[in-house]
């Protein structure tokens, strides 16, 4: 077998290593499958094997789920719909249920010993396993996270889980994507034993020879599901109240998550055989959803391929970084400064005075703080951490730096001030690199005396949660320079996607349309509370006006302050604008002052409440919405997005749809269930989604406008994907 190293023990137990040859982890492809179905067909055929234990032959990980590249490359994606397609998926689908019965079912006590990350499929094999053990690994943790990809458990997760835990903790698990650590899951029982790392294999087999059963506890005749089934009292009362919390966590955008309560609900009613077919009959649907197909694309395919480096310019030998400044010690640029310690990075933290410098590196130490007591750093460690950190006003400091990120207010004159200070103690080689996330870098590189070494490296906010980093190009910036920054990106463990030059590039550019609908819907005298709730039903992480407050409103007015600046007679103000603009003159800066669109109560765990000044602002005259105005709101708010995006395409701002979707639901949250920005337009289909930006323009302005691109591409039934990763493709070929 070429992925499973056996060995046949004196006292006649199996032990099978998984061990995928050339990978760093082991997944499940068809070929990994046939070898356990090998293995199943031994135990159950030769008299001399007792039992068997599995286990990983690597150090580690036991097994990270299913390849899906062989998954989708190996023609387990149906194209099509209807029942036939559904067949078709079904049959496939069905290959990792069938293998892991067959084990189940062998008639030879099987264990697992876990010796390492077990999510996805790799839990639903331990599960299918008579006896778990796991070991007390620091990187250890079990869990079936699908759901976060666009579907849910079809390896029997949906039906195994819920036989060991009962159904309430189980679908609160999978619904959620959770993982657990080795004490968490012997504490719920998803686990039988747990052991000192490395003494896994060794209490596997005692179980073997000591207690081994080889049926599998739902296999009995006596067996009741834990907490009780559907039509138990107390199961009845969970798919009440679950199906009501699952609707209130997905607004029903997710199929995954309505598919995976139907086939738990189905399968707990009948023998498991039977509900391995429903199982899988629910997962089959579920992978034929356009949601679940681009979800696994970005969140698995694109997010792998970017978190590689995929847009780095070949030719240029990794840059290793010794020495970072940073410039400016607030909120953006002591998380940036934190990020860089933890990566092992030696940072300069440089501000107007002492003061400022040690209050920005006062906020790393907090950080830091949160790490130990999280037991994710041991005090020594973080203490060697903060030590990394240098907070200062002495330029000079910044000698040696291999690059400098500039992370002070956004006002053009304040950055052109900085960098002509820093550029003169940089190196000739050293990159330059500046974290506005609104003006554009060619501008801004005016100020310096290398703009070939000058380029954007746009963070977000809060730096040390927020996964994305936008690097843009100047006109002038080198292509050695773009290795440069996506090296550094990477090094400090983010995801880097590429844009072109733009004023608000392309996050802030198709995020702010976003505010921007919720102060016209405002002025259009819509209630507050419709319009942030309709924002949360369209899957974005908070409704226009409380993100605003998130993002603070005094950064806003700044924001469109400056973009008048720039434009002149040409800008056209936002309805709403000068509204929160008084706001702010009032103090009501958004969640940092505690009061904004929403007055925020000291006590953390107290709710925020609109403010009732809102009403003297604008009178809300539209205080009901009716299923068909909330999705005409929804509508409202993802179109004038996906419109943007498409504009930026057309303008070259960004070239792949890859890097789209992954910026997108990392930079602002953009609904994850659609799978990206330009995902959303692909699935609707280019030719509706023009007749209905038409229809829109028509009835409320301009920003909907479909641009040319749109038309032709439209004219010729193309897709963003079928049109742009194309030239991407044949670029990597």
């Amino acid at each position: 077998m070429d992925n499973f190293k056996t060995d046949l023990d004196a006292d006649g137990i199996l032990l099978c290593s998984f061990d995928v040859p050339g990978k760093t982890m082991n997944t499940f492809t068809k070929g990994a499958l046939a070898d356990l179905e090998a293995i199943a067909n031994r135990a159950k055929n030769e008299a001399e094997i007792k039992g068997v234990v599995i286990t990983s032959g690597k150090s580690n990980g036991f097994c990270a789920g299913a390849d899906l590249d062989d998954l989708f490359g190996g023609g387990w994606e149906v194209e099509g719909e209807g029942e036939a397609a559904l067949k078709a998926t079904f049959d496939v689908a069905f290959e990792m249920n069938r293998i892991y019965r067959l084990l189940e079912t062998c008639g030879k006590p099987v264990a697992v010993a876990i010796n390492g990350l077990a999510l996805g499929g790799g839990l639903e094999l331990s599960l299918a396993c008579h006896y778990r053990v796991i070991g007390n690994g620091p990187k250890t943790q079990v869990g079936l996270p699908e759901i976060k990809i666009g579907i849910f458990p079809g390896g029997g997760g949906s039906q195994r889980l819920p036989r060991v835990i009962g159904v309430q903790a189980a679908l609160l698990a999978m619904s959620e994507g959770k993982s657990f650590k080795p004490q968490e899951a012997l504490g719920m029982g998803i686990v039988h034993e747990l052991v000192e790392a490395g003494k896994e294999v060794e209490a596997a087999k005692t179980w073997i020879k000591t207690k081994g059963d080889p049926v599998a506890p739902w296999d009995k005749k006596d067996f009741k599901i834990p907490g009780g089934g559907p039509y138990h009292p107390a199961g009845s009362q969970v798919f009440i109240m679950g199906n009501a919390l699952l609707r209130k966590q997905s607004y029903g955008n997710y199929p995954a998550v309505i598919n995976l309560m139907h086939a738990v609900y189905e399968g707990l009613q009948v023998p498991f055989d039977t509900a391995l077919k429903i199982e899988t009959r629910y997962f089959s649907k579920t992978l034929m959803t356009p949601q679940a197909k681009a979800m696994m694309r970005t969140f698995f395919f694109s997010m792998q391929a970017i978190g590689k480096g995929s847009g780095r310019p070949d030719g240029y030998a990794k840059t290793e970084f010794k020495q970072v400044a940073v410039l400016g010690a607030g909120m953006m640029g002591a998380g940036i400064a934190y990020v860089q310690a933890m990566a092992g990075i030696k940072t300069v933290l440089i501000d107007r005075d002492q003061e400022s410098a040690d209050k920005g590196k006062t906020h790393c130490a907090d950080l830091i703080k949160k790490q130990v007591s999280r037991g994710k750093l041991t005090p020594e460690a973080g203490q060697a951490t903060l030590d990394l950190i240098t907070a200062t006003p002495d330029y000079s400091l910044i000698a040696g730096s291999d690059l400098v990120v500039e992370a002070v207010f956004e006002n053009s004159e304040l950055k052109a001030t900085v960098t002509k200070a820093a550029e003169a103690h940089l190196a000739d080689t050293a990159v330059f690199g500046s974290n506005t996330s609104t003006i554009p870098i060619s501008d801004l590189a005016k100020a310096s005396a290398r703009p070939k070494n000058y380029i954007g490296i746009h963070f977000f906010s809060p730096v040390d949660k927020m996964m994305l980093v936008e690097i843009i190009m100047g006109k002038e910036t080198s292509d050695e320079t773009l290795a440069k920054a996506i090296d550094y990106v990477l090094k400090i463990k983010k995801t880097p996607i590429v844009v072109n030059d733009s004023r608000y590039f392309f996050a802030n550019r198709c995020f702010i349309p976003f505010t921007a609908e919720g102060l016209h819907l405002w002025a259009e005298g819509y209630s507050p509370a419709i319009i942030d709730n309709a924002g949360r039903m369209t899957g974005m992480p908070r409704g226009p006006l409380e993100m605003m407050d998130d993002v603070a409103l005094d950064l806003l007015v700044k924001i469109t302050s400056e973009t008048a600046k720039a434009e002149g007679d040409a800008y056209v103000p936002i309805p709403g604008e000068k509204e929160v603009a008084a706001m702010v003159a009032d103090g009501r800066l958004g969640r940092k002052s505690n009061k904004g669109f929403y007055d925020y109560p000291a006590e953390k765990t107290a709710t925020k409440t609109l403010w009732p000044g809102l009403s003297e602002k604008f009178q809300p005259t539209i205080l009901e919405a009716d299923p068909a105005l909330v999705e005409e709101l929804k509508k409202r708010m993802l179109y004038v997005q996906a419109v943007t995006a498409a504009r930026c395409f057309e303008d070259g701002v960004i070239t792949d749809p890859r890097e789209a979707d992954v910026g997108s639901i990392l930079g602002w949250g953009f609904a994850p269930w659609s799978g990206g920005i330009v995902s959303l337009i692909d699935a609707i289909g280019v030719a509706k989604f023009v007749a209905e930006l038409d229809r829109m323009t028509a009835a409320y302005g301009d920003r909907f406008a479909p641009p040319q691109l749109l038309r032709d591409m439209a004219a010729k039934g193309e897709t963003f994907y079928g049109r742009f990763g194309k030239v991407k493709t044949d670029k990597a070929a």
